[in-house]
Order: structure tokens, then sequence, then C-alpha cells
């Protein structure tokens, strides 16, 4: 049989455009492209014993483009690789470093350990997805399982970013009138933690209150934020309210106090520079920047990126909750997901490699990064810093 492109190319076929919504196009018209028969859909291909927790809002849309396909898989991919050897440099250093290994830096590497699972528990099944089939082969259980351990990584990380701000603000802000935390306060905090985020997620991996479901390009799974019925619609509005709304009044609030802290404190120590009639009362200060003055920075640069982070996949669920669901396409779906899986990456990043003694640390153990940190400025760090080696 001989193909005749030219016949080809004048018959039309049906394309997903952006936003997942059928039109019907010429190919002599429109040249080379991604097309598909007409009426197909997302939904298409998926095994039945699977289909049943698909949510029937995908069968309106069109598939969508390999070319959306491969270039989400090519950022996962690499988003895995950061994730990998980012977080993975943490755990080694806090671990390996005796002089890192205070009350304070537990919370930090809790966080690492927490972003380090959830990239590598996301990612083989996403990248198996989107390369092979194209839809789900790991089963209903294995999406609800899946979806667990994505929403519980998502909550530890958010609680460890409450916790690692009050411990900041315990010190900085309250100084010697703070709780003294010891390594035993923070294993039971963390305890109570991870038990606390466990339950709010075998909740819905039992069918108790809330569920899980594919979402967006059917390759990664989360909470069903599509069901209306009054059992879903209130697990989502509750998660919303305790892993979103609360710590994040909870982060502005501490880092505001810590901000306000610092500002008053560099107030006060240009204020008695003038009584002196000295320029400033630390030794080499035009030639770095103040330990107190970066925690400020590393603060106020956290809450931004946090919040950026998880606010478009937050208002995603909770437009697919009390909003209008016919805005919620394959692409609207996924992406905020995949980018709220950033933070997983972007946390060493802040809290570590923004950490004078890790940056020694790390300058101590691969000297081929050249991270070249002053010991003088590793050694007056902000007195939390101080205060946090005493305990």
């Amino acid at each position: 049989m001989v193909l005749n492109l030219t016949d080809a190319l004048a018959k039309p076929y049906t394309q997903a455009d952006a936003g997942g919504h059928y039109s019907e196009k010429f190919g002599s018209e429109y040249g080379f492209g991604f097309f598909y028969p007409p009426g197909a859909k997302l939904t298409d291909g998926i095994p039945e014993d699977f289909r049943w927790i698909v949510s029937s809002h995908w069968d309106q849309f069109a598939p969508v483009s390999p070319l959306y396909l491969y270039t989400m898989a090519f950022f996962w991919f690499f988003l895995w690789i950061l994730n990998f050897f980012g977080n993975g440099t943490v755990m080694y250093l806090f671990l390996k470093t005796r002089y890192l290994r205070t009350p304070s830096n537990m919370f930090i590497v809790n966080l690492a350990f927490v972003d380090f699972i959830m990239m590598s528990s996301q990612t083989p099944p996403f990248m198996h997805t989107v390369l092979g089939t194209g839809y789900w082969e790991m089963g209903a259980f294995g999406c609800e399982f899946i979806g667990m351990i994505a929403t519980l990584c998502g909550c530890i990380a958010i609680y460890t970013n409450v916790m690692i701000a009050y411990d900041r603000y315990n010190v900085i802000v309250k100084g010697f009138n703070g709780v003294k935390i010891t390594s035993s306060m923070v294993l039971v905090i963390l305890g109570v933690m991870w038990t606390w985020v466990l339950v709010w997620n075998i909740l819905p991996l039992m069918r108790i209150w809330g569920s899980f479901m594919p979402e967006g390009l059917l390759a990664s799974c989360g909470m069903d934020y599509l069901a209306r019925d009054l059992n879903n619609r209130s697990y989502c509005a509750s998660l919303f309210l305790v892993a979103y709304i609360l710590p994040m009044i909870a982060l502005i609030f501490f880092y505001s106090q810590i901000v306000k802290a610092v500002w008053d404190h560099e107030d006060a120590m240009r204020e008695q520079a003038k009584k002196m009639n000295v320029e400033s009362l630390r030794s080499e200060d035009n030639k770095k920047m103040s330990a107190e003055c970066r925690i400020a920075k590393v603060a106020m640069t956290n809450v931004f990126l946090w919040i950026c982070i998880w606010a478009p996949y937050s208002v995603v669920t909770m437009i697919g909750v009390f909003g209008n669901q016919a805005t919620i396409t394959p692409l609207v779906s996924q992406i905020p997901s995949l980018v709220a899986k950033t933070a997983s990456c972007f946390n060493p990043l802040v809290y570590a490699i923004s950490h004078p003694k890790y940056r020694q640390a790390l300058q101590e153990s691969m000297p081929w990064l050249c991270i070249h940190e002053p010991v003088d400025d590793t050694k007056s760090v902000a007195s939390a810093e101080t205060c946090a080696e005493k305990q």
C-alpha cells in the first residue's frame, strides 16, 4: 500500500489546542503537527480496572500534544537531578560534620529528607507514564499511594518550614528569654508532626475522608479536588486551611518579626557607633555583610518563594472545589502541580547554601566547588547560630 501524502494532508483532523479543547483543522493548511483522530479523548486507552478512579472531568479534553509531555518530562528529570544532589548533599554534610549536628539543624535535615523522598517517589511513575504508554499503569491503588506520598511530603515540608521559622524567631527575637530547644524536643516535635500529617493522608487513602485521583495529564496523582460531594470538598477545604493558610500566616508572622528585630538591632548598632565616634562597631564591616542581614534576606526570600510556588496549585485546587471547573484543563492542572514540586529543589538552596556554617562544611568537603566562605564570618554568625551551637 502506497501512502498518498497529499490526500492525507487534505483530510481534516481533530487537534487539541494549548487548553486541551478540540478544533478541526486541515493538514494542507496547517502543515505537519501532532494530530489525533476525530473525537479522541485524553482518557482513551486507560485500562478499565483503572477507569473508575479517573474523574469524568477529563473526558471532555483531547490528548495533549507530545511536545508538552516531553518538555515536562525533561523539566521533571532536571528537577529530580537537582533535588537528588542538592538534598543528598545537605543530608550528607549535616550528618557527617559534627559542628553542624545541632537541634536547629535537625529541622533542615528533616526538610532535606522529605524533599528527597518527594521527588524520588514521584519521578519514576511520571517518567514511565509520559515516555511510555501515556497513561497510568500502576493501578488505582498505586495512584492513591503515590498521591498520598506526594501530599504527605508536601505537608511535612510546609510544617518543617514553619518550625525552622519558629526556631529562628525564638532565638533571634526572643534571645535569652526564648525556649531552649534541645535535640529531644526536636525529636518529639518531628514525631508529632509526622503523626499529624500521616493521619491527614491515611484518611483519604482509606477513602474515609477525601480521596486521591489522577490529575492533569493523568501522569501524576493528587487529592481529588474535582469531586463535588461534601466528603471531598470538606477535606480539600480543610487541608487548604491547615496546610496552606495557617502555615502562611505563621511564616509571615515569624519572619516579619525576625526582619524587624534585625533592623532594630542594626539601628541600635549605628546609633551606638555615632556616640562613640566610630564608623562601625563591627570589624571589617565594609568587607562583608553582617550575619544578621544575611538571615533577614534569607527569611524574606523564603517567604516569597514559598507563597509563589504553592499559590498556583492552591488556587487550582480551590477552583476545582468551589469554582468553575471548566477552566481546569489538563495543562492548567499539571503545571501548578509540577511548579509546587520545585519547592523541594529550592529548599536546600534557601536554607543550606545560605547557611554560613554549611557553606564552610561544603568548602571543606568539596573544595572543587570554590565556595570560599570567610572563616571569620562563619564564626560570627547571627545570635541564632551561636545559640543553636550551645544547645
